[in-house]
């Protein structure tokens, strides 16, 4: 029969030595997930990892990998990008990681200026057969298109300006939008998205009287339309909001991104039935890359009585961009 009050007494004395895990613990759980294609546990694992010694560039790297295997090569470039400024350019992985991450995109200038870097930093890498098949492919693309370089520019500003859009980064979006107005003046939407972002980083007045001017040189001109109506609700001017949301009504576009700007103007201006009826009906493959399409089409679920479509459409946004995860419910926002 044991001494009960000794070995308490004794327990007390010696303490209880608690399990604190380290980073390599929680990479090896992430690890692991994400060979078992639970590529949602894997991420979180390797955060904690992350978190835990933010100094092991390993950890983001690893991040980067499965962000590419579910296609989120922005984000996953953004990470590679952000371990080269913080450790230094001795990973040399990372330089091909982001070549085939940019591949991936079709940006095919900058996939072989990375892979050229990796190349010539790490001759004796463990990706060297990769980034050589890879630029032997690029290569061919490029013999098959002459004006590659112009396209691959233009794609770049494309999609740099559309992160930035997306994540309401206004000053950010405007400054790459005037060098993209500057850099190709035939481009017709970069000034459409130029004001929308100047409007929003401050610019008010300014953007109000660039469209009003557009308009009476274009006045068809959908995206003009749907900038002021956006600017007038913005400011209180709820009669030309509703002549122009009104002109909006009977428009029915045949593209998606069209079509989507409409929704996103109704929602905008409260005319919630009306943008529920948009979203509904827009094909979801088209448009599910627009972190605003599941900003509106939640909060108008939601708002017009659809509340457990409005929880649904919102999970699997968050499913697909982890930005929508530290955001509130869309129909909390003011």
């Amino acid at each position: 029969m044991t001494n009960n009050k000794k070995d308490k007494k004794e327990t007390r004395n010696h303490g209880v030595i608690p399990f604190v895990p380290e980073g390599d613990f929680f990479f090896s759980k992430g690890v692991e997930a994400f060979y078992k294609r639970k590529f949602d546990r894997a991420l979180k694992w390797l955060k904690k990892a992350a978190e835990v010694d933010p100094d092991e560039a390993l950890y983001p790297a690893q991040m980067s990998i499965i962000y590419t295997e579910i296609g989120a090569y922005h984000a996953a470039n953004q990470i590679l990008t952000e371990v080269i400024d913080k450790h230094g350019s001795d990973y040399y992985d990372c330089y091909y990681l982001i070549a085939n991450n940019y591949a991936h995109l079709g940006l095919l200038n900058e996939a072989q200026k990375y892979a050229s870097l990796y190349l010539e930093k790490d001759p004796s890498g463990e990706f060297i057969s990769e980034a050589e098949q890879l630029l032997t492919v690029l290569d061919e693309s490029f013999e098959e298109d002459e004006d590659w370089l112009e396209d691959d520019e233009l794609l770049i500003y494309q999609e740099t300006a559309f992160y930035h859009l997306q994540r309401h980064e206004w000053d950010l979006a405007s400054t790459l939008l005037a060098e993209m107005i500057d850099r190709f003046p035939d481009y017709p939407l970069a000034q459409r998205y130029y004001f929308y972002a100047q409007f929003f980083a401050g610019n008010k007045a300014k953007a109000i009287k660039a469209e009003e001017s557009f308009l009476e040189q274009s006045p068809g001109s959908l995206f003009a339309l749907a900038n002021l109506a956006v600017f007038y609700h913005e400011v209180g001017n709820t009669d030309r909001q509703d002549r122009i949301v009104k002109q909006l009504l009977n428009v029915y576009p045949m593209q998606s991104e069209q079509s989507l700007k409409i929704a996103l103007t109704l929602a905008h201006t409260d005319y919630l039935a009306e943008a529920f009826q948009r979203f509904s009906v827009l094909p979801k493959r088209k448009v599910k890359s627009h972190l605003e399409y599941y900003r509106g089409y939640a909060k108008v679920a939601y708002l017009t009585g659809f509340k457990v479509e409005a929880e649904k459409i919102w999970a699997e946004g968050c499913k697909l961009h982890e930005i929508l995860r530290q955001e509130p419910f869309p129909w909390k926002v003011d």
